[in-house]
């Protein structure tokens, strides 16, 4: 099984073109069976970007809509080729900063029932260090196989992100995604348990065109 998480910058690449079919095909030639995508954004531009993502990439996913206006929507995603047996939101907003929330969902998986939690972390530290410990407790609560992926814009391998999941996560990824044309900092992660559960992963530099961020990608094999 693979899976994917990538902050799609609202499909806007490089050029300075929005371009979803761009984000689909690069997505496509990795074929995931569960991503987590970020900055997904109908503001006046797709008419729904959400369900665009969805119908191409699996067909069945969980929608978080951070920002609400009368011109569409922004948020993030959890999109799986496998149905989902439960899905639910749980806020992290820090008042004053962009509104954030986690995406909990279970996966009906060939192999078993899979839980994911996908997020978007803020960008100051408090903000981040907050967020990582709501992020942390909900993994705790829930038994069994966990993928948590998503952008976490801690800029440290050793910052509040890694500290909070570290202890209840033993695998994770550690890949250069941002800035994609010169990535310098591991922004995009996932985490998974029980331990050897994340067989291999890497990123695609192919990629960096379509986003300001690179997709992580990575092999899974449940226990």
């Amino acid at each position: 099984m693979r899976a994917a998480s990538w902050n799609i910058h609202a499909g806007i690449g490089s050029d300075g073109k929005r371009d979803l079919d761009r984000i689909v095909a690069h997505l496509a030639r990795h074929a995931p069976d569960i991503m987590a995508l970020q900055e997904i954004d109908a503001r006046g531009v797709f008419p729904n970007p959400f369900a665009t993502l969805k119908e191409a990439l699996g067909g069945h996913g969980a929608h978080a809509a951070t920002i609400v206006g009368a011109d569409g929507d922004y948020g993030h995603a959890v999109i799986s080729r496998y149905p989902l047996l439960e899905q639910r939101l749980h806020d992290i907003s820090v008042s004053g900063r962009e509104p954030r929330s986690i995406i909990e969902a279970h996966v009906a998986t060939p192999a078993g029932p899979l839980a994911v939690l996908a997020a978007h972390f803020g960008l100051r530290m408090g903000e981040r260090r907050y967020q990582a410990s709501i992020l942390a407790e909900r993994a705790r609560a829930i038994e069994g196989p966990l993928l948590v992926l998503g952008d976490f814009n801690d800029w440290s391998w050793r910052g509040p992100v890694a500290r909070a999941l570290g202890p209840i996560m033993p695998d994770r990824t550690a890949h250069l995604t941002f800035p994609a044309r010169f990535p310098c900092f591991g922004l995009d992660r996932i985490f998974a348990r029980p331990a050897g559960l994340l067989r291999h992963s890497f990123t695609d530099r192919r990629a960096g065109p379509a986003s300001d961020h690179l997709p992580v990608i990575a092999d899974i094999r449940m226990p």
